[in-house]
C-alpha cells in the first residue's frame, strides 16, 4: 500500500522545482507545447477563494493575436487522479466568476504513462472538459533548443522519438553543463536527478549520461554513489552487507539529507536503513 504522507512529500519536490523555475519555463510551454500566439501576458493573483481557497499553479491574463482575452490556467500533474475533473471544475467556476473572462484550462501530465483520468464532465445539467497534455509526448528538442537550463532540463521528460535515448539525454546534460557554472551547475543537476525519477525507465541512463559527461559531482559525496549497490540488489546483494543498519555511512545519509534536500523517508529509501535512524541523525544535525 503506497504511504500518502511519502507520496506527498515526493511530489513537493517537483512542485517546489515547477514553481521556481515557472516564470522562466512558462512561456516555451505556453508557445511550443499549448501552441498559443500571445501579445500580452498579466500575472493574476494565484488564490482564488469564495467559500474555499484554491491556489492554481499557474494563472494569467491573456491576450491573443487576435485580440480574444482570456484566464490562462495550468495544472502540473504528476499522478492520475480520477477526481482531476472536479478539481479542474472547481476552478472554472471560482475563475470565471471572480475576473468574469473567458477561461482556457490545461492539464500537463508529467509521467510517461498514459493516464486514466477524465477530463469531461457530461450530466443533463453540467457540461465542463479541458485539456490534457503529456509532456512525453513533446519533442524534446522544443526545450533543448532554449538557451534556459531551466526549459532544458524539461527534455529529459518528453518524446526522443527515433533518436537513440542516451544520445539525447547526453545532449541535454552537455547542454546544460556548457551553458551553467558553479552553484547553478549543482543546482540544475540535483533538479535534473529529481525529474528522474519521473521519469523512471530513464532514470538509470540519465544517471549514466550525468556520470560519463560531468565531472561537478564527485560518486563519494553522492547519492549516486548507491547506484550499482541498488543494482546489485535486484541480484540477491545486500548493501553495505547489512551488518546493522546502525552501521550504515552515516556520512552517506548526512549527504541524503543535509547536501541534496532529500526527505527523510527518500534518504532511508536509497541508504536502505531504517526511517528512524534516519530521523535522528537529522535531530542531532540541527543541534
Amino acid at each position: 500500500m503506497v504511504n500518502m504522507n511519502n507520496f506527498r512529500a515526493q511530489a513537493n519536490q517537483y512542485d517546489k522545482i515547477i514553481q521556481e523555475n515557472l516564470e522562466i519555463t512558462l512561456p516555451c510551454i505556453i508557445q511550443n507545447v499549448l501552441n498559443l500566439a500571445i501579445v500580452v501576458s498579466e500575472e493574476l493573483p494565484d488564490n482564488v477563494q469564495h467559500t474555499k481557497e484554491r491556489k492554481p499553479d499557474a494563472l494569467k491574463k491573456i491576450t491573443d493575436m487576435q485580440g480574444n482575452t482570456y484566464l490562462l490556467h495550468l495544472e502540473f500533474q504528476l499522478s492520475d487522479e480520477k477526481n482531476m475533473v472536479f478539481r479542474m471544475a472547481d476552478y472554472s467556476i471560482m475563475l470565471m466568476r471572480t475576473y468574469k473572462l473567458p477561461l482556457k484550462q490545461y492539464v500537463i501530465y508529467m509521467k510517461e504513462n498514459k493516464p486514466s483520468m477524465p477530463t469531461s464532465i457530461d450530466t443533463e445539467n453540467h457540461k465542463f472538459s479541458f485539456d490534457l497534455i503529456r509532456i512525453s509526448e513533446i519533442d524534446y528538442r522544443v526545450f533543448l533548443n532554449s538557451t534556459d537550463p531551466e526549459i532544458k532540463m524539461l527534455g529529459v521528460l518528453a518524446n526522443f522519438g527515433e533518436l537513440e535515448s542516451n544520445k539525447a539525454i547526453k545532449s541535454i546534460i552537455s547542454s546544460i553543463q556548457l551553458t551553467t557554472k558553479g552553484l547553478d551547475q549543482e543546482k540544475f543537476f540535483k533538479q535534473m536527478r529529481i525529474y528522474a525519477q519521473i521519469r523512471r525507465s530513464r532514470q538509470l541512463q540519465i544517471i549514466n549520461a550525468m556520470e560519463s559527461v560531468s565531472t561537478f559531482f564527485k560518486e563519494e559525496n553522492d547519492f549516486l554513489y548507491l547506484k550499482g549497490e541498488a543494482v546489485g540488489k535486484s541480484k540477491g546483494k545486500v548493501i553495505g552487507q547489512k551488518k546493522g543498519e546502525e552501521k550504515k555511512s552515516r556520512a552517506v545519509i548526512e549527504n541524503l539529507i543535509a547536501k541534496l534536500g532529500l526527505s527523510d523517508f527518500k534518504a532511508a529509501e536509497i541508504a536502505e536503513v531504517d526511517l528512524t535512524y534516519v530521523k535522528k541523525i537529522r535531530a542531532e544535525l540541527k543541534k
